[in-house]
């Protein structure tokens, strides 16, 4: 989509109060910095509010480093902005993102049917929304600075998982052109920041609780602090060489949180993640990687179990509504599987 930049320009006038909502990961974060530099000048005033807070470690290095601006939603008045923008997400995607009225909505997620707007810019082929606003960039013939550009670098080499995850040409262009203006040892810095000395703890609860049956790992760790650390443990068992998926539950603010993760290999995480869970609650996800978010009172568990039942339950509903049984000969007990 070309001259896209001329038809976002006539959407504002001077006096216009932008505020841009974010549920923030990289690409969002970067898309939303992107987005408020177009508009540099042209606004009274423009915001970046999340939605949650930024609770993962390497998030939280590259707000610091890159000493990015963002505001919670709780703290401000949305009422006080007289536009509104969203990017890196649509507003059914999340509950705190769907009363409002959008100027912009420009996304790399799949369309919502009901997902509306003044101006519309949503690609799902692409690997990021960085991609698309790095094309904004350079259609505006704006050269982004350091922090910008490290920015959008940074959230289309974490949203493709280092190209990894689907991406298309656009967004190599995009990575290769932002290269020019980072610096590889900022970049370096972002990536090293994966997890703090608290979540330590976790991962010696998953190495005493791991359980793999045929080439599929399974962890859970009863309540965390963040699901963000089901995430890292996922990434991390998968680097064994002998395991071709992984699937780490916990329980967070009265959720069971699952996280699931392959080789992308003829799988599908996303809908493996919709058999086994969909029917209670949320999920979904792509080829490799995929989460889902069931509310404790529909599991039919007792909040209170040991994490054992709960393993177990999780182990039932992915092998069983999900549909990936195995002979009991694959089962490696978490004290025999070295």
């Amino acid at each position: 989509m070309r001259n896209v930049v001329p038809r976002l320009y006539q959407l504002f006038s001077h006096e216009d109060r932008l505020l841009i909502l974010i549920d923030p990961d990289p690409d969002a974060i970067a898309s939303a910095l992107a987005l408020k530099r177009l508009l540099w000048h042209r606004l009274t005033c423009c915001a970046i509010a999340t939605i949650r807070p930024i609770t993962r470690p390497q998030n939280q290095r590259m707000v610091q480093l890159l000493s990015i601006g963002l505001t919670p939603l709780q703290e401000i008045n949305p009422e006080d902005y007289n536009r509104k923008a969203l990017v890196d997400n649509q507003p059914s995607h999340h509950e705190l993102l769907g009363p409002y009225h959008y100027d912009v909505i420009i996304d790399h997620h799949p369309r919502v049917p009901e997902t509306k707007a003044r101006l519309v810019d949503i690609r799902p082929d692409y690997g990021a929304t960085s991609t698309i606003m790095t094309q904004y960039l350079r259609e505006a013939r704006i050269k982004p600075s350091l922090k910008l550009a490290s920015a959008l670098y940074y959230g289309i080499k974490t949203d493709t998982a280092n190209f990894e995850r689907p991406a298309v040409e656009a967004d190599v262009r995009a990575f290769h052109y932002l290269f020019g203006f980072t610096r590889r040892p900022l970049v370096r810095r972002l990536e090293f920041a994966e997890f703090n000395i608290p979540m330590l703890g976790y991962f010696q609860q998953a190495l005493n609780r791991f359980r793999i049956r045929h080439n599929r790992l399974y962890a859970f760790l009863g309540p965390v602090n963040t699901p963000d650390i089901l995430v890292i443990l996922a990434d991390f068992f998968l680097r064994a060489g002998e395991i071709s998926w992984t699937i780490v539950g916990g329980i967070y603010q009265d959720k069971l949180i699952v996280i699931f993760r392959n080789d992308a290999l003829r799988k599908n995480a996303g809908r493996l993640a919709v058999q086994a869970f969909g029917k209670l609650g949320s999920a979904g996800g792509h080829a490799a990687s995929a989460r889902a978010e069931v509310p404790l009172d529909h599991t039919q568990m007792n909040p209170i179990a040991q994490w054992q039942e709960w393993q177990e339950f999780i182990i039932d509903r992915v092998e069983h509504h999900g549909r990936l049984k195995v002979p009991d000969k694959g089962e490696v007990p978490a004290n025999q599987a070295d």
